[in-house]
């Protein structure tokens, strides 16, 4: 590999980092929107409740804190998502033990976990070809007849 490869091979490794960096800052922006939007909300509902506090009647906040809270459950399936975008950015994903690994890994370091998923398996078992016998064809798994000779698998 000449000097120069090297230099366009470093030059590209560092603008993808650069175009991760870039993404996941723009994600955790977006975090940070979503946690501050949270605690007005949760605020509110605290307002809410003094409110029926002081009137004596509690039924009066039901259907606003209700509401509220509704308005949180969904703040927090957003933040989830972009925190699970934000792994997907920097090529990791999360074990069910918690630990945060790289995508590339089939066994969780440590639990043991394996990461093969049906969807794996079943591109896996996608890729299996047949090769003809007679012209070297390859074929689907599932192919009773070559498709360029003709020729029984």
């Amino acid at each position: 590999m000449s000097f120069f490869d090297r230099m366009k091979q470093g030059a590209s490794g560092a603008a993808k980092k650069a175009q991760q960096t870039v993404e996941t800052t723009k994600l955790r922006t977006q975090i940070t929107a979503k946690e501050k939007e949270q605690e007005k909300t949760s605020k509110l509902i605290g307002e809410a409740v003094y409110k029926a506090y002081t009137a004596g009647n509690w039924k009066q906040a039901d259907k606003e804190v209700t509401a509220h809270c509704q308005h949180i459950s969904a703040l927090r399936q957003e933040i989830q998502s972009i925190e699970l975008k934000i792994k997907q950015a920097r090529h990791m994903k999360e074990c069910r033990c918690g630990k945060v690994v790289a995508s590339e890994v089939k066994f969780c370091p440590a639990c043991g976990y394996s990461f093969t998923s049906s969807y794996e398996e079943k591109a896996s078992a996608a890729e299996i070809r047949l090769i003809c016998q007679g012209c070297r064809t390859a074929n689907d798994a599932d192919t009773k007849f070559c498709s360029h000779c003709g020729l029984t698998m």
